[in-house]
């Protein structure tokens, strides 16, 4: 589900909103710019393929709903629109 945070969660929100402006302006490139930067989320990953092939597929709705939910980004939610968990990143807690 995609909603937008309010004020009391507002950790990296300059990354967050840098991350919709390159995924809603660029699309799938800024996604790759995204997984290639220090913009990448710890432990997740940008879906690129997803913004390339879905937005082709629905003309541009997924990629516009998936850049819009960049805004609301949390790294603790199980699921993220836009983002796949990076397995070789995952944090484990001891």
């Amino acid at each position: 589900m995609c909603y937008i945070i309010g004020m009391e969660n507002n950790f990296n929100s300059n990354d967050r909103l840098v991350r919709f402006l390159l995924t809603f302006f660029l699309g799938f490139i800024g996604s790759i710019v995204i997984n290639h930067s220090n913009l990448k989320p710890v432990g997740w990953k940008s879906r690129t393929l997803a913004y390339f092939f879905l937005g082709l597929i629905t003309f541009g709705i997924y990629s516009m709903v998936a850049s819009i939910c960049n805004l609301s980004f949390n790294p603790n939610a199980p699921t993220n629109i836009g983002y796949f968990r990076d397995n070789a990143m995952t944090i484990v807690n001891p």
